[in-house]
């Protein structure tokens, strides 16, 4: 039987992971079938889960029992995602010992109303990983500047840690230093590095939604037409471009002394993960973020509808070469010639980011109340 486009893409070194997960996923079968299909992971986030519980019935019984034993709506979304994280560390297990670790990983996010606690969001992370008490769960933390020592800490307790919401270089290598420090801590108190397991997850597409709008700000301005061509050629390119600059430092970080000695001792690298990968423009393929980001060693997490397109027309073929990855400096160049800084861009999208995951999980725990309450009344 030929491999799916999925498949093809391990070959090329990358891991495809499912951007989402709900209940019907894990219980009739679908979930089971997407591994089939080359499917090797898949992540969460509060924003997710809101839309799996507060768009559906299939959560209704148990919120209503849970609620009559007297949870509260937290305690409630705690019991519910938890119980839904079991169940797909479960599904993919398998995968998880058949890759030797490797994949089969699924995320669970730090409450991000503790964004900016490192101590209780320490706390939260190792009460996380106690209560999904599986080997293949990764704890969530944000590349914010109190998450970096949670990252620390938690390596350095053999908890496997996504590192979400990067999208600066800047706060990519802090991640990745972070990480270094934390399997060196977990090494030196006897730590099995063969089975700690990290990802770092670059946020892609919001960066191209936010650097084309500052562009379009500027073009009916522009009266030049050598100028306002040179505009319109940078539409659609930021995002990959800032990519392939934070995966040279990956692979410059991953080659270096100062991870060689943890190699040695059998501890893997952390992963760069693309996330929000999904298409927002309807100008551009819907498979834009998959097809120009095939990389080795990668991970790229998708939505359902992006997965299946790139099954139904997707091509595998590696993307990254030193040369176009020079091409990337020239266009964030370009881009900061006319007063856009990438940087400053990523700066805004990381605090955006944080703020969404809070009022999501908010918007969460109101529906649940909500249905608690109206469940209670039938």
């Amino acid at each position: 039987m030929p491999k799916t486009t999925i498949e093809q893409l391990g070959e090329y070194g990358q891991s495809i992971w499912l951007d989402y997960i709900s209940r019907p996923l894990l219980t009739t079968g679908k979930l089971q079938s997407m591994i089939g299909q080359g499917l090797r992971g898949m992540t969460s986030n509060p924003s997710l889960f809101n839309e799996a519980i507060s768009n559906s019935s299939d959560y209704d019984e148990s919120i209503a029992s849970l609620s009559e034993a007297g949870k509260s709506p937290f305690e409630i979304y705690d019991d519910l995602t938890i119980q839904d994280i079991k169940d797909a560390c479960d599904i993919f297990l398998p995968l998880y010992k058949q890759t030797n670790f490797l994949d089969g990983y699924v995320s669970l996010e730090i409450n991000p109303k503790l964004a900016m606690d490192t101590t209780a969001s320490i706390k939260e992370g190792v009460r996380l990983f106690r209560r999904v008490a599986h080997p293949n769960v990764m704890i969530k933390v944000p590349a914010t500047d109190a998450g970096f020592p949670v990252i620390e800490a938690l390596l350095a307790q053999g908890i496997n840690v996504n590192t979400t919401l990067i999208f600066s270089l800047g706060k990519y290598e802090k991640t990745a230093l972070a990480f270094i420090k934390g399997a060196k801590c977990f090494l030196e108190k006897g730590g099995d590095l063969k089975i700690l397991r990290s990802v770092a997850s670059v946020f892609v597409s919001r960066v191209d939604t936010a650097v084309d709008k500052l562009l379009g700000g500027r073009l009916p301005a522009e009266k030049n037409e050598a100028k306002q061509k040179n505009l319109k050629s940078l539409y659609g390119k930021a995002a990959v471009a800032n990519s392939k600059i934070i995966f040279r430092k990956f692979e410059e970080i991953f080659s270096g002394s100062n991870f060689l000695s943890l190699k040695k001792k059998g501890c893997d690298v952390q992963r760069v993960l693309w996330g929000s990968t999904g298409t927002k423009n309807p100008a551009y393929s819907d498979i834009k973020y998959v097809t120009e980001l095939i990389a080795r060693p990668t991970v790229n997490t998708l939505p359902e509808k992006t997965i299946n397109a790139f099954l139904g027309h997707g091509i595998a073929k590696e993307a990254f070469s030193a040369e176009n990855i020079g091409d990337a400096s020239e266009i964030v160049s370009a881009l900061s010639g006319i007063g856009i800084s990438v940087d400053k861009v990523c700066e805004q999208l990381l605090a955006d980011g944080v703020l969404a995951f809070e009022k999501a999980f908010d918007a969460l725990l109101f529906a649940i109340e909500t249905k608690a309450r109206n469940l209670s009344q039938v």
